[in-house]
């Protein structure tokens, strides 16, 4: 067991770290074009934030939040997404009294308790970004905008944009009313959960993913039909301004999201390339979310409205293995340098600091091998030159410095060795 990594939990290992790389920096390229500032917030809360913020009747809080006792006797669960913890941070630290709206965006590790499939993790890892201070449909057409930038500037193919408005408190009990009308008249269908959620919260029914709730629930009255004045402008508002920034979408009443503090704007980016578990990106507006965590405490009177989204970074990285976006390979080193006896060693390691220093990729063979074994080293790590002293070398003042890939030799002074292999790098690098 102490060998075997815990169900549900995967290692990034270095033939894969750099695609993870790689997506990390185009991500902070996005948020940098953007506005967007980074926040960092703790691995594990307190459990009421979680409930109170996510909502209690949700498979998250209900099943699937990592909850313990810490040794003081507080019930603390690690993070099972990221704006709720955000938000605690936000009013914590009365980030809402300076300039409005805040953008924030954040890289972080996730837990939750469930089965584990291709792309679902127990332990897994998102990119998030949150908009708050702004009741205004920019807001959130901006934050698709952002995620649509996002995944198409990696290379993405075949993945559609879902969008969806889910109402708001004025509109919500006669819609909630009708749809317990329907779901009672198909009681004995449900499963056991949804049975158990039609009078506590029967929109969640709507997200259910046992086939047999599907089935039920794609006759069932729309959200989108029942919209209140206010939430059909501004869905209307929403479409116009991802049109005008020129976001291709697909109204889709299925959406919901699976979690309580959505309103009126609900989207998701949709990929069919990696099976039944298609989303990628998923996100909306939460214009009650801030308030409620706040509850009675300092800032509890403030309105203030947010949007956002999760992107779950193992998906992506599956969307773009099997689009076949291209993330290039990271650069190899460009020298090693080859000491060929213990008198060479002091000016080897001095070199290779120099090389380093210099901007240069350069490594040593830390294993002591012999001659012919440094240079198959060399060769396995993907070195670009070999720079060999020997006591020779030492003797003349002058490296021998060999082209692995032609296996072509020349001697340079030590302080040429630098701007040759400078120059060299730079030009492999630009063909």
């Amino acid at each position: 067991m102490l060998t075997k990594a815990p169900k549900g939990t995967k290692d990034i290992l270095p033939e894969e770290a750099y695609k993870w790389q790689f997506v990390e920096a185009r991500f902070r390229e996005v948020c940098a074009r953007f506005g967007f500032s980074e926040i960092r917030t703790p691995a594990f809360e307190h459990t009421e934030l979680f409930a109170r913020g996510i909502g209690d009747t949700t498979d998250v809080v209900e099943k699937q939040m990592y909850t313990f006792d810490d040794l003081g006797g507080r019930s603390l669960s690690l993070r099972p997404e990221g704006t709720a913890g955000t938000v605690r941070a936000f009013l914590e630290n009365k980030l809402y009294a300076g300039t409005r709206p805040l953008k924030l965006w954040y890289e972080i590790s996730c837990f939750r308790y469930e089965k584990p499939q291709s792309g679902r993790l127990r332990a897994f890892h998102q990119f998030g970004i949150e908009n708050y201070g702004s009741d205004n449909m920019l807001a959130d057409a901006e934050v698709i905008a952002f995620a649509d930038d996002f995944l198409h500037g990696l290379g993405i193919r075949e993945l559609a944009l879902h969008i969806n408005s889910i109402g708001c408190p004025k509109c919500r009990p006669a819609y909630r009313e009708k749809l317990i009308a329907y779901l009672t008249a198909h009681y004995g269908e449900l499963c056991d959960t949804c049975k158990g959620r039609l009078e506590r919260n029967p929109m969640r029914v709507l997200d259910c993913k046992s086939p047999v709730c599907q089935a039920v629930c794609a006759d069932a009255p729309r959200m989108i039909d029942s919209l209140c004045g206010e939430c059909r402008g501004d869905f209307e508002a929403l479409q116009n301004n991802l049109r005008a920034l020129g976001v291709v979408y697909e109204i889709d009443p299925s959406i919901v999201r699976g979690l309580d503090y959505y309103t009126k704007t609900a989207f998701e980016f949709v990929s069919e390339q990696i099976g039944a578990q298609g989303t990628v990106c998923g996100g909306g507006r939460y214009d009650h979310l801030v308030r409620e965590i706040a509850g009675a405490q300092e800032g509890g009177d403030l309105d203030i409205k947010g949007v956002g989204f999760g992107l779950g970074i193992e998906r992506l990285l599956m969307v773009l293995e099997h689009s076949g976006a291209s993330i290039p390979a990271p650069e190899p080193p460009d020298a090693l340098v080859v000491p060929l006896s213990e008198n060479a060693l002091p000016e080897a390691l001095g070199t290779l600091r120099t090389l380093r220093a210099a901007g240069l990729s350069a490594e040593i063979d830390t294993a002591g091998r012999g001659m012919k074994a440094q240079f198959r080293y060399a060769d396995r790590i993907g070195a670009r030159f070999a720079v060999v002293l020997g006591d020779e070398e030492l003797a003349a003042r002058e490296y021998t410095v060999k082209n692995m890939a032609t296996g072509e030799q020349q001697r340079l002074a030590p302080d040429a060795v630098v701007d040759f292999l400078y120059k060299k790098s730079t030009e492999i690098e630009s063909q």
